[in-house]
């Protein structure tokens, strides 16, 4: 899942939580309004690495396990022992990821005598678990019937008391080479967790992570492609900065002269006979994030559309305010 943020967004999200009084009265956050919102099934992610953030008494029915992940040759590795987390009622589910599209390739085609090992090591893993999910983001476009069959072969050797769920990324339709086909995917599964969100990311031009019109054309799609049992509908907790100009870079000997001219360089200094310089400058920085009331907005347009099972990515990121907002349904 689009998991990793800057060093800079995780000292935002650190402000937006923990912030002081002094800094809380330089601007204001909207209070949500309303009642709250009950679903069926709420399931958020949870870092192996970042535990204290998560609270077994939050309203969550599932915890994915953020993550067991797949080494270069192919092994399932750095596994979390169920044990370090007590999710009270709540489900717990191994998050199982592969952030590579050649090391994809590698284990999902059977040719390379990997994928069937790497089954049973899952299955080995998740012994303790109510169940996996499967998070891998970066499928090659010719591993794509590869993918559905290991799916169907993971699905088999869990059995069927066993959970099964399977991220996949945001779609309005079914794509030409579609890695990720919606109808498909569910059909192995007992629920499809749908990442509804990096509609902006690091390299996009600033925007929300994702906003209502968007996310209403992914509901529309996805009702028809996915049983609303199998349902899962993502929401983000987090947010992004972006900077209007980078200055960073590698340079010809030209190129870097023309930085200093346009930035006003007027001394160059040498270190062991190596020339540096340092300058100031003024960059403008545009954020986007969400707080309760717009967690709650989301919430109640999935609820509107008769959508039942919603998730997070992820705990530790959110306004502690939603936690108040929430309930599940009988």
């Amino acid at each position: 899942m689009k998991k990793y943020i800057s060093g800079l967004l995780l000292l935002l999200f650190i402000g937006l939580s923990c912030f002081s009084e002094e800094a809380a009265a330089k601007y204001e956050l909207r209070k949500p309004e309303g009642d709250p919102v009950s679903f069926k099934e709420n399931w958020s992610y949870v870092s192996k690495e970042r535990l204290s953030e998560y609270n077994k008494d939050m309203p969550i029915t599932d915890v994915c396990l953020f993550s067991a992940t797949i080494n270069s040759y192919g092994e399932l590795v750095d596994v979390p022992s169920r044990s370090i987390i007590d999710t009270g009622t709540a489900r717990c589910h191994l998050v199982i990821t592969c952030d590579s599209r050649s090391l994809a390739h590698f284990v999902l085609d059977s040719k390379y005598n990997i994928r069937k090992k790497l089954i049973k090591d899952i299955v080995a893993a998740a012994k303790n678990y109510d169940g996996v999910n499967i998070d891998f983001e970066l499928i090659p476009a010719r591993d794509r019937n590869n993918f559905i069959t290991f799916l169907a072969d993971l699905r088999y050797s869990l059995g069927q008391k066993k959970w099964f769920s399977v991220c996949v990324p945001a779609r309005f339709k079914l794509l030409q080479e579609d890695m990720y086909p919606y109808e498909k995917i569910a059909s192995y599964c007992d629920r499809v967790f749908i990442m509804a969100y990096d509609q902006h990311w690091s390299t996009s031009a600033p925007g929300p992570i994702a906003d209502y019109e968007w996310c209403q054309k992914i509901i529309d799609y996805a009702t028809k492609a996915i049983p609303a049992k199998k349902l899962v509908m993502g929401i983000p907790f987090y947010g992004r900065t972006w900077a209007d100009k980078s200055h960073s870079g590698a340079w010809y000997f030209s190129g870097i002269n023309r930085v200093m001219r346009e930035n006003n360089v007027s001394k160059v200094t040498y270190e062991n006979d190596i020339p540096t310089f340092t300058y100031k400058t003024e960059i403008k920085v545009t954020g986007y994030f969400n707080d309760a009331t717009s967690v709650l907005k989301f919430c109640r347009m999935y609820k509107d559309a008769g959508i039942e099972k919603v998730g997070f990515w992820r705990i530790g990121q959110e306004d502690p305010e939603i936690w108040n907002w929430f309930q599940i349904s009988k």
